[in-house]
């Protein structure tokens, strides 16, 4: 048999080289190629490896319904992004910014591990004395939740073997070491090697394993992109260390919607959940103050209610400044275009900086018509009234395109408090909202806007005088 060669892996596309460099020449990534210590496997026979008696195929009526058997976690938030809660024998990835709270999340999940369910909870990162700190602290103390501090492959699997938890967590699977790859701990093959082993026991046993992972500066999931295929669900920890809350957002989900997100709010006894996203996100809501528009958006089935700000100022620069924060810079770009193709308006010549408040990010079209207002208010300095919220999507035409799920997103509005909700008229058209006393104003293009702001700056005169 051959001895141990070294090879260079890249961490993204899992390629080996025989040769460092600076690009991998198979996906084109910088700085990913890690060297690794390489072992070919023995040759053996074919009827060595062919199992005795392998899994029979069934039908889809006669297996079981993964629906009645979900793992409830008791936070609703958490259960919500899953969908429904944890499938036994699923495997998840909790990523995230360090200090963001994911230890905080899992370990009020072990609090609420009271006769639903045992867990067993890993860390290769903190010792026993700082978990019990922080048990302490959030409140946490439950029989039923078994710690484990280790980073040794073999030593948690004889040890989870052991108690057969109903749900493993693994903090983190960067820190996991198999003594059968030769190679640091967090390297790529390491991290597969951790991954592929701890997922295949609990899938055999019909236990659900959440695993930790790390992020890079970039903002990527550490280890190799085998790791997301490996897993049934990715969710992805967001938000600012600086604010309060939190959003936990699904990237993949074998089970469930990828639109869902739970948010939280950090405080000194944890994570809370919030039940009225939209009331947070509006809280500290400036009046009469231009470049400010609500939108409501749609996160899976929830309704949410997000304010864009915008600032346009002329610009002492020969090339004006862009940027954006929440919202897609590409996107801005291109609605910044429309309006000075269509309206007239010289966005060329100013500055303009865009924002979401509270950390969230939109990818949805239909926030195009909020921005498109917000950039209008704050360019003309005309503040949008305080009743109005408007939603849709924009075309190259300065049309106002149909959006989905129009009656949800104004029967929130309305709950919220906004008189005054504007939506495409194609929208409409099939089937008017019912509201009770809101008003609905139809749209199909960006030139109603600007009237409906010069509306508004005409009322607000009047009731000054």
């Amino acid at each position: 048999m051959k001895g141990p060669k070294k090879v260079f892996v890249c961490s993204e596309c899992d390629a080996q080289f025989p040769r460092w460099s600076g690009q991998c020449p198979s996906c084109r990534a910088w700085n990913t190629l890690s060297e690794e210590t390489y072992t070919a496997p023995a040759k053996q026979s074919l009827a060595s490896v062919r199992p005795e008696r392998g899994e029979r195929a069934t039908t889809f009526s006669k297996m079981e319904d993964t629906d009645s058997v979900r793992i409830i976690t008791g936070i609703g938030e958490l259960d919500r992004v899953l969908g429904g809660g944890l499938v036994p024998g699923s495997a998840v990835l909790l990523a995230g910014e360090p200090g963001i709270g994911k230890s905080t999340l899992l370990m009020q999940l072990c609090g609420k591990a009271d006769d639903n369910y045992t867990v067993l909870y890993v860390s290769g990162e903190e010792s026993k004395g700082q978990l019990k700190m922080r048990a302490q602290r959030l409140g946490v103390d439950s029989a039923d939740v078994l710690v484990l501090t280790e980073t040794d492959l073999d030593s948690v699997i004889n040890e989870y073997e052991r108690v057969s938890p109903d749900v493993v967590i693994v903090d983190s699977v960067q820190t996991m070491v198999s003594a059968s790859v030769d190679s640091f701990a967090g390297s790529p093959t390491q991290v597969r090697e951790c991954s592929s082993s701890l997922i295949t026991h609990a899938k055999a046993d019909g236990c659900a394993i959440i695993l930790v992972g790390h992020v890079t500066k970039e903002g990527n999931i550490a280890g190799p992109k085998t790791l997301e295929h490996m897993v049934d669900a990715v969710l992805n920890f967001e938000g600012d260390r600086s604010q309060s809350h939190r959003i936990v957002r699904a990237i993949k989900n074998r089970y469930g919607s990828t639109n869902e997100i739970g948010v939280f709010e950090m405080t000194d006894t944890g994570l809370w959940e919030v039940d009225n996203p939209s009331a947070m996100l509006l809280a500290g809501r400036p009046r009469e103050v231009s470049g400010s528009c609500a939108v409501c958006v749609m996160e899976g089935t929830r309704p949410i209610i997000a304010e864009i700000q915008a600032l346009v100022t002329t610009s002492v620069f020969p090339s004006p400044k862009r940027m954006a924060d929440g919202i897609d810079y590409n996107r801005m770009c291109l609605l910044l275009a429309v309006l000075e193709k269509r309206l007239g308006y010289k966005f060329s010549q100013c500055d303009v900086y865009l924002n979401v408040v509270g950390g969230l990010r939109i990818d949805e079209p239909s926030a195009d018509a909020a921005i498109a207002t917000a950039l209008i208010s704050s360019l003309k300095d005309i503040p949008v009234p305080a009743d109005l919220i408007v939603a849709g999507e924009i075309g190259l035409s300065g049309e106002v395109r149909a959006i989905s799920a129009a009656e949800q997103r104004a029967k929130e509005a309305e709950r919220i408090g906004f008189k005054r909700i504007a939506l495409p008229k194609r929208s409409i058209l099939k089937k008017q909202p019912v509201l009770n006393e809101a008003k609905i104003i139809g749209v199909s293009g960006i030139y109603d806007f600007a009237a409906i702001l010069a509306t508004g700056a005409k009322n607000t005169n009047e009731d000054n005088e």
